[in-house]
């Protein structure tokens, strides 16, 4: 089976989980065996994991002819891209787009990130989309997250294969229930479209029924997983201090709910001095929380780490004795998936997506910065609550995997193939 994906990140050059998500579930339905996936990413860098997708960035694709020889595509992006498929979608073509600001092989430049004109970036994706559509045969069209729904449904309607969209996150998860008109009207666009919705959680799943008005029997739940860790990352070492660390990882916007970590972290910082709190990430609430921090006398306490990646994160986890996840409205969640790998006890709240699958956790209102503070409390004070959390919290992280997720899109893929018949 052929599948034609379309996102917008892929690692090791993530800025959030969706990402980590969409590597996750490719290599778990390789894993499936009878996969032939090509991953579509506005600007891949050359660096990525190769072997189970093949990956095409939208910014090496042509959108107007030009006349440049092998030896130069070579030059050019040899890094990024065999040179042979650059010729292959020069050929599909189907549009004058010379009006538009192009390279010298005649592609549109993407930055890769999430920039200012974000809202062209998508258009400019979706153009794109109708070349790679054209060339690259496929049974079927998954598209990642609203960024990339466009451009899912312009290759529907380029070669009449059926869409499936996967909601990691809807517009009300990133606003708190006050959606940008634009960015909702896209989401909609793309559920409309669709043939089938997967969403990673019961959570969103009911966001989008709800607030969407989708029949909810074209969207269905897969929850995410987590990638088995290398030796590598299993063996790093604990930097040791005499203080214990509890650590919020994530981004630092409304949505993950830094404000409740803070002010949770003022009270048990009332009972034990003996503890260091972590916000590791960026966000645009990270100012007001190093100014929060301060308001409550804790800014000794407290340490702003800045965005960490790839092995930084996982040594912020080997350096934790909690993980804490306060999110107001999180679809599903996987960094506490990635701590309890680690051996680190998490809390959660009850708002997250990924509540619905972990038992091996404490589970709190993300209001609620007295149960949580109690819970953090509990944690660096009682060793035999801590080493039962992490002990059973390895079992069962053990038994979420990607490729029984990878599973249930490809039977998703079946049922869309078959109803399209």
């Amino acid at each position: 089976m052929k599948a034609l994906m379309f996102g917008w990140e892929f690692p090791p050059h993530i800025l959030g989980g969706l990402g980590t998500a969409s590597y996750g579930l490719t290599k778990g339905m390789h894993a499936n065996g009878d996969m032939e996936i090509t991953f579509v990413i506005p600007k891949p860098w050359g660096d990525e994991e190769k072997g189970f997708a093949n990956i095409i960035g939208a910014c090496n694709t042509p959108v107007a002819w030009r006349d440049v020889s092998w030896d130069y595509v070579q030059s050019r992006i040899g890094n990024v891209m065999n040179p042979q498929t650059y010729f292959d979608l020069r050929d599909h073509i189907y549009a004058d787009f010379n009006y538009m600001r192009l390279n010298d092989l005649g592609c549109i430049e993407f930055s890769g990130r999430y920039p200012d004109n974000i809202l062209e970036e998508i258009n400019n994706y979706s153009i794109v989309a109708g070349v790679i559509a054209r060339t690259i045969p496929c049974d079927v069209i998954h598209s990642h997250d609203w960024l990339t729904y466009p451009a899912g449904i312009h290759a529907k309607n380029v070669t009449g294969k059926p869409l499936v969209i996967h909601v990691h996150a809807s517009e009300f998860d990133r606003s708190r229930g006050k959606p940008n008109p634009t960015v909702f009207a896209i989401e909609k666009d793309g559920m409309m479209n669709a043939d089938h919705i997967i969403t990673v959680s019961n959570l969103t799943r009911k966001t989008v029924i709800e607030k969407y008005g989708i029949d909810p029997a074209k969207v269905t739940t897969v929850h995410n997983a987590v990638i088995p860790l290398s030796d590598e990352l299993l063996n790093l070492k604990k930097r040791e201090g005499k203080d214990k660390v509890i650590t919020f990882l994530g981004r630092i916007t409304m949505q993950k709910g830094p404000e409740y970590f803070v002010e949770a972290a003022a009270k048990v910082l009332q009972k034990n001095k003996n503890v260091r709190f972590v916000m590791a990430g960026g966000g645009d609430m990270e100012a007001a929380m190093i100014r929060l921090a301060a308001k409550r006398g804790i800014a000794d306490r407290f340490h702003f780490t800045g965005f960490l990646r790839g092995k930084e994160v996982y040594q912020m986890f080997r350096d934790s004795d909690v993980y804490v996840m306060p999110s107001v409205s999180e679809p599903f969640g996987i960094s506490p998936l990635e701590a309890m790998e680690m051996g680190v006890p998490s809390i959660i709240s009850k708002q997250s997506g990924c509540a619905e699958i972990l038992d091996n956790v404490i589970k709190t209102d993300y209001w609620d910065i007295d149960a949580m503070a109690d819970a953090m409390h509990a944690l660096v004070s009682y060793p035999a609550l801590h080493n039962e959390l992490k002990e059973k919290g390895i079992e069962e992280i053990h038994q979420i995997t990607w490729e029984k997720a990878g599973k249930k899109v490809i039977d998703i893929y079946k049922d869309v193939i078959e109803k399209r018949k």
